[in-house]
């Protein structure tokens, strides 16, 4: 019994060190870094929250969208919108809207697209995604003028008497809101609804078989997967300070697919390191070769289906219980 609650507790320490670590490095490395490296871990934890969200539909309900964007960019939209023609940069009042409209796109989109299944789903959420993206490309209300898209959005007001947002404390909102955000995440795909999404993705007809409406956890977590692409695109609109109709397109739905299937699909961590190694090798291939980088990001996604089809954070995750299994032990 005894040597049982020590390997239980050993077991919890095990697991909790990691997110401390990673906690302490997220809160600790502004105070290190230049406003670029700054900018780049805020886009690096938007992208992250882009990622888990997708993860939620495709990684653990196995609905393959490539429509994604639309929430991403619907949430986007509300608050470029709010600024442009109303004059609201509050964030109590345009985060709230953009949740809501990003909510109810997926809500609708979800009542159309899940009428079909496999290759059908992923044409019409394509199509869907699509729909929007052309809809911000002819409308000129869209638009600021002269422009294909909305500019001049500034950092959010937060009402606080005396504060006002730099890139600093933007960064440690993002981080604020992205580890709330991660904790929602983790219960849900740990809960009894997360197993049984798993279950569905395994094999659907056998849980309708024992009585679950299957149709209904798919609508449900495609309405929240929506939900919290939305956080990710108020932030990322915040950060970009313009909002354009390739946030609404394909190339925009496809990035956090690569990144979860790099990091490890249908995986809780997966999608984070994923968007990790995804941005970083981005921004660094960039640097050294500006023309050629897809190129370079290209071949990392190639390689990564080859050798480490399960996912870059699968393998780091193993290596890590291994290491400290080696030098934890008594």
């Amino acid at each position: 019994m005894k040597t049982g609650r020590i390997q239980e507790k050993r077991g919890r320490v095990i697991t909790v060190v990691p997110y401390a670590l990673v906690g302490i490095f997220l809160i600790m490395v502004p105070l290190f870094l230049s406003t670029y490296g700054e900018g780049l871990m805020t886009r690096f934890l938007i992208f992250a929250l882009f990622a888990m969200s997708y993860n939620i539909v495709f990684g653990y309900a196995g609905m393959l969208s490539l429509g994604h964007a639309a929430f991403f960019g619907a949430g986007g939209y509300t608050v470029a919108i709010l600024k442009l023609h109303y004059g609201v940069d509050l964030f109590w009042i345009s985060a709230p809207l953009g949740l809501l409209v990003a909510g109810f796109t997926a809500a609708l989109f979800g009542l159309i697209a899940l009428r079909a299944s496999g290759i059908y789903f992923l044409v019409v959420t394509f199509a869907l995604g699509q729909m929007l993206y052309s809809l911000a490309w002819n409308v000129k209300w869209l638009s600021s003028k002269g422009m294909q898209g909305i500019t001049g959005i500034t950092l959010p007001d937060l009402a606080i008497p005396g504060f006002t947002l730099d890139t600093t404390s933007f960064y440690y909102m993002v981080l604020i809101i992205f580890a709330i955000s991660f904790v929602i995440l983790y219960r849900l795909v740990r809960s009894l609804f997360g197993s049984a999404l798993v279950g569905i993705k395994e094999d659907e007809s056998r849980m309708e078989a024992v009585g679950y409406n299957t149709w209904l956890y798919k609508y449900t977590a495609f309405i929240i997967s929506g939900v919290f692409a939305g956080i990710a695109g108020i932030l990322f609109t915040y950060y970009n300070f313009f909002v354009s109709p390739n946030h609404l397109g394909f190339a925009t739905s496809f990035t956090p697919m690569v990144m979860a299937i790099m990091g490890g699909l249908g995986t809780f961590l997966g999608p984070v390191v994923g968007a990790a190694v995804y941005l970083f090798v981005e921004n660094f291939a960039s640097i050294l070769t500006p023309q050629r980088w897809p190129l370079i990001l290209g071949g990392l996604f190639v390689l990564t289906i080859m050798f480490a089809r399960e996912g870059i954070g699968v393998y780091i995750w193993r290596l890590w219980i291994r290491v400290s299994g080696r030098y934890g032990s008594s």
